[in-house]
């Protein structure tokens, strides 16, 4: 194995809360260094998005939230008040030696400090700059804050997210997690890396214009297409897939289970393993268009079936069969789950007053480059100093003026 991928890659991650800070803790698990920006005092404003809270032995906050401990590793903060002149200006100066910046302030909100991409550019032309935004650069709402809820309700996402009206309990439901800023979060990290690569060929840097609206109608897949070939727009099914079937959860004797069948194969082998096996020849069932078409037969007989045996049982049986099956989990099970702790997907880092904290693993597996856990997500402005002088030369004297003056936390 060799170094990771992005060693050689300086990120200025002038974000907060979570897109941004997404895409700088992908590229910086992937070896890029990152220097978090952040307003004294308060910081990302995550980092009071608790309870929970980071504690130390006595039982103590720390300062950072399980919300902030999310988005934030392999980073170093440094603590700068850019709405004084002294703090633009190292800000600039760091720019100068960064090959990205992340930002996410509002549409035009950095101009005034000097740090937006046309007054960054003249001092450094390399240089990706990285704008998340909840609507873009351009457009009637370009001006609008965006948060994550909003978007998922503006972009689409609710109206086909829960279960159908009428039904108890129906109604628009958001994602459980902030799903179009991790997504906005991702495709940011892609787009870095794709002009990064265009870079190496041009000599220069570019503007990524990132919004949530966007990504969240992007991301609204095979559901964009349904309505786009058949001009009727799609609606809320619960946990059923508007494409194919059978493709939802379905009661067991102690619980439920879900049931991913994608093909006219898995379904035979289905029918097999519940003793009906008559269905797969059956013309309304036998091909997927036909089950579509007899949906609620063919749900009605299966529900009849799944009551008869516990989750346990029917996955013992049906993966014998290779019928693609699967408990409902809770997030404690999840971390229980023998396949998860194979993959190490909870791991740990020292933090300087916890101690060891618990986080969750990059998925990102690269055989001869892989992902570095370097830092812990950092306490606000742990590495100023350290960062201001290694890179801008500042001296202990220098560092302590600015931080009686208030340029530095």
């Amino acid at each position: 194995m060799t170094a990771p991928a992005l060693r050689n890659v300086k990120v200025l991650d002038l974000s907060r809360v979570l897109a941004g800070p997404w895409a700088a803790q992908t590229l910086g698990d992937l070896g890029a260094e990152v220097i978090k920006v952040e307003r004294p005092g308060t910081g990302d404003d995550t980092r009071a998005w608790g309870p929970p809270y980071v504690t130390d032995a006595a039982g103590q906050p720390t300062g950072e939230s399980a919300y902030y401990m999310c988005a934030n590793r392999n980073k170093q903060s440094v603590s700068i008040d850019f709405t004084k002149p002294e703090g633009q200006e190292l800000v600039r100066r760091l720019a100068r030696q960064c090959d990205v910046l992340i930002e996410n302030f509002k549409t035009g909100g950095l101009a005034q400090y000097g740090l937006d991409y046309a007054s960054l550019r003249e001092l450094n032309p390399r240089l990706v700059y990285c704008s998340v935004t909840g609507f873009g650069q351009d457009g009637p709402y370009a001006h609008r804050a965006g948060y994550d809820f909003l978007i998922q309700g503006m972009g689409g996402l609710m109206s086909i997210t829960g279960l159908p009206d009428g039904v108890p309990g129906g109604g628009p439901m958001k994602v459980g997690v902030a799903l179009t800023d991790i997504l906005t979060g991702l495709y940011a990290s892609t787009a870095i890396l794709a002009a990064l690569q265009a870079r190496e060929h041009t000599g220069r840097g570019q503007h990524i214009d990132l919004a949530l609206l966007d990504v969240g109608v992007a991301c609204l897949g095979n559901q964009a297409m349904n309505y786009l070939y058949s001009q009727q727009a799609p609606q809320r099914m619960g946990n059923a897939h508007p494409n194919t079937l059978p493709y939802q959860d379905f009661p067991t004797a102690d619980g439920h289970m879900i049931l991913a069948v994608g093909n006219d194969g898995q379904f035979a082998r289905l029918c097999a393993a519940i003793d009906r096996p008559q269905w797969a020849q059956d013309e309304r069932f036998a091909r997927n268009a036909a089950r579509i078409a007899h949906r609620d037969e063919l749900i009605e007989g299966l529900r009849a079936i799944t009551v008869t045996r516990s989750t346990r049982e029917w996955i013992a049986l049906l993966e014998q069969h290779g019928v693609p099956c699967g408990p409902i989990n809770t997030i404690a099970d999840v971390f229980e789950d023998p396949q998860v702790q194979a993959r190490g997907l909870r791991m740990s880092m020292q933090h300087p007053q916890a101690g060891e904290v618990p986080l969750v693993a990059s998925p990102i597996r690269l055989s001869d480059t892989p992902v570095s856990y370097r830092h812990a997500p950092p306490q606000l402005g742990q590495h100023t100093d350290a960062i201001l002088a290694r890179h801008l030369g500042l001296s202990p004297e220098t560092l302590h003026t600015y931080r009686v003056n208030g340029v530095l936390g």
